[in-house]
């Protein structure tokens, strides 16, 4: 006999017999009238935990990590305000349910079972996937999250008092409102979970607003592996900055007590608080998982003997809010009501294609408020002396601090995040004298963790802002791909372009760094980056480029809710010739702010019959490499790709018309890298001969050699004319 019904019908007999479990009567600011609704809730979110393995059972259903034994959530849902944003643990359906009743035009039934089975009708992923979620329950989206969340709800809740200090276009939270953010015990381990809490402490330390309430969900185990007992307390009871509150979760007079005393804390000193949740859990981690093959009969026998629906029985009984059979009633009608919904949800229309999955990875157009750009006397008065260098060729790092001077100036949702980006500037200077322009509210110097980082940009754009975080070297992205991967991208898909997170990622990254080894600060491999559906990679070569590149990066954050990565070659920062030593060649003028390259628009000098294909360190080599061919009569015409996801393939074969030839040359490393995606391209759709030259699949080392895994000048130069020769 499933658990489920085991629990189901053990609930009926010991309520319809007064065979209750003990326990404090109830007590605290909970009045009559709410505890049967938090009941109705808990009731609710059980019977389509139960519904869904019902629907699984007959193949009409797809998802049964369920929420029984997590039911007190409900209480804390009761707690809050419907417009305190909430990001839940994926275990909290009576939060969800509960939200639900306390905001009108919901139907908690409906949407939840249309999830369970995958319509696409579902109001919140239009049947991508079964999430806990809603536009107008302020819940974003979350599947089967282990910890990833808790970054971005630190830099929602971050962006209260920066949206307070500068207001924002697209805002969406309340100046009073707060942020809270659920997870379990074995979450609470991981490692993005440590950070991003010890991220929270350390800005709260600082007296930094911060209204943001974690909320762990003790179960006293993560799939089979047991929490040791009192170990979330002593871990989390005395962090500094962060205030710890302590609730038996089975019992929802005491829950919400306590819940509404950390809200109040939280919201009126804005500072965050821990909420530590005692609970159980019911029928295993999931539907698939069989609890009796790791675990001794009285272990679940006995958190199924303190079913939390049992124990809100009881107190409800004893304070005579409720009879046994009212209690039973409430638990038939919401059994009654859930199978005869399931029966029709079951019904509704579910994706088909492949189209009908896509639809919703790139997020929907948002309309901004038009600007005319900054007055004369706000870019005279942010650039100073710099604005009288304009008309002089300059290296691509002072292109890019003009440039970014320039968005900030007429994009006040612009905030800067990272590393050193504020006092020092950057480690290369691209963002010096920002702090100075703009103040640490927007120039924010972050502690060292990239998570914490990435998550703050996140949440922040949840809240209207436009963030522009930066990592300092490529390769401490794979400390945080995850926030891009799972948190980032993902967002408009699993909510059905409904919430978006957009932002500008800039990254210092690839190789060629004189004096740089190892893989973390000389790192020649996007391939993280790629395969991130729905995301945005430019990668300029020069320094024009990059000011009218982050100028086009911007509009697709602010306008079309993209998410973008601009990777910027760390040796071409400073670059400042060309063929020959001292000629300026590689330098330009700032171009004027109102120009920008547009998403897919590539680059192409010269008209030669071979094409030399390539972005980044490859464009400035194989410019080079062209003037040498050009000695030898092989005239060459260089491509830069500018635009490396989505590859802009009609620029791509628009700049090969007239050509005879193709040479790719790719910097990154060949396994994994652009060049594969260009020679399918080329053989699938041009017959043009084609080569390629890449890196070999090699780390980077350090002293005389760091450049000899890559293409260069000369070798770039030597595969053209081996191409260019064969017959």
């Amino acid at each position: 006999m499933d658990r489920a019904d085991i629990v189901d019908q053990a609930f009926r007999e010991k309520v319809a017999a007064g065979q209750l479990p003990g326990g404090k009567p109830a007590q605290g600011p909970l009045t009559p009238e709410q505890a049967v609704e938090v009941f109705r809730a808990q009731v609710l979110s059980r019977n389509l935990d139960r519904r869904s393995r019902k629907m699984q059972a007959e193949g009409q259903g797809y998802y049964t990590i369920g929420s029984s034994g997590h039911e007190g959530m409900a209480a804390v849902a009761a707690a809050l305000r419907p417009d305190d944003m909430a990001f839940l643990h994926y275990r909290d359906g009576a939060f969800q349910t509960m939200r639900s009743a306390q905001v009108p035009g919901t139907t908690a039934t409906w949407d939840m079972l249309l999830s369970f089975a995958t319509s696409r009708e579902d109001p919140m992923s239009g049947g991508r996937h079964k999430v806990l979620g809603s536009k107008s329950l302020m819940i974003p989206p979350q599947t089967s999250t282990i910890a990833s969340h808790l970054p971005k709800a630190v830099g929602a809740a971050y962006s209260i008092g920066l949206a307070k200090r500068h207001p924002v276009e697209h805002q969406v939270l309340a100046d009073d409102s707060l942020v809270m953010c659920s997870f379990g015990d074995a979450s609470s381990n991981h490692s993005t979970a440590q950070g991003a809490i010890n991220t929270a402490c350390w800005t709260s330390y600082q007296s930094v607003p911060l209204p943001l309430l974690f909320v762990c969900e003790d179960n006293g185990i993560g799939i089979s592996t047991r929490t040791p007992s009192g170990w979330v307390g002593a871990n989390y009871a005395n962090k500094p900055g962060l205030k710890y509150f302590k609730a038996d979760g089975l019992d929802i007079f005491d829950t919400f007590r306590v819940a509404r005393e950390a809200a109040d804390y939280v919201r009126r000193r804005r500072k965050p608080a821990f909420l530590h949740l005692s609970l159980v859990r019911l029928y295993g981690h999931a539907g698939s998982d069989l609890q009796q093959a790791y675990l001794r009969k009285d272990i679940f026998e006995g958190w199924e003997a303190d079913d939390p629906l049992l124990h809100s029985a009881r107190l409800l009984i004893e304070a005579g809010i409720l009879t046994a059979d009212e209690v039973l009633a409430i638990y038939q009608d919401s059994e009654d009501q859930c199978a005869r919904v399931a029966a029709e949800a079951v019904k509704r229309p579910r994706l088909e294609t492949a189209e009908d999955v896509m639809a919703s990875l790139i997020p929907p157009k948002r309309v901004c408020a038009a600007t005319n750009g900054p007055s004369e006397d706000a870019r005279a008065k942010a650039f100073g002396a710099d604005l009288k260098q304009m008309d002089n060729p300059q290296p691509m790092s002072r292109l890019l601090n003009w440039a970014l001077t320039d968005l900030m100036l007429e994009h006040g949702e612009i905030v800067m995040m990272g590393e050193d980006v504020g006092r020092k500037g950057g480690v290369y200077g691209v963002t010096q004298k920002l702090i100075d322009r703009f103040g640490p509210d927007r120039m924010i110097d972050t502690l060292l963790d990239e998570q914490s980082i990435l998550g703050l940009a996140i949440g922040m754009a949840h809240n209207g802002f436009v963030p522009m975080p930066e990592i300092q070297f490529l390769a401490y992205l794979h400390n945080a791909e995850d926030q891009l991967r799972g948190e980032a991208a993902t967002l408009p898909f699993f909510s059905n372009g409904q919430f978006t997170n957009p932002m500008v990622m800039r990254i210092a990254g690839l190789g060629y760094q004189k004096g740089f080894g190892g893989h973390f600060h000389n790192d020649n491999s996007l391939a993280v980056l790629r395969d991130i559906p729905g995301i945005v990679i430019a990668c300029p070569s020069r320094g024009d480029d990059g000011a009218r590149m982050l100028r086009e990066c911007v509009r697709l954050a602010r306008e079309e809710q993209r998410v973008v990565v601009i990777v910027e070659p760390i040796a071409l920062y400073p670059m400042r010739d060309l063929m020959d030593e001292k000629d300026g060649g590689w330098m330009t003028t700032y171009p004027s702010p109102d120009q920008r390259i547009g998403l897919g628009e590539v680059g192409v000098e010269g008209d030669g019959p071979l094409a030399i294909l390539t972005y980044g360190n490859g464009r400035y080599l194989s410019t080079q490499a062209a003037a040498d061919l050009a000695e030898e009569g092989i005239r060459a015409r260089v491509i830069d790709m500018r635009w490396l996801a989505p590859l802009p393939v009609e620029g791509i074969l628009g700049a090969l018309k007239g050509a005879e030839k193709v040479l790719i040359v790719d910097e990154c490393r060949t396994t994994g890298s652009q060049s594969e995606a260009l020679m399918a391209l080329l053989q699938e759709q041009c017959d043009l001969p084609h080569a390629r030259i890449a890196a070999e699949d090699s780390f980077i080392a350090t002293g005389p050699a760091y450049a000899a895994t890559m293409p260069s000048r000369a070798s770039i130069a030597e595969a053209a004319r081996n191409l260019w020769g064969a017959k």
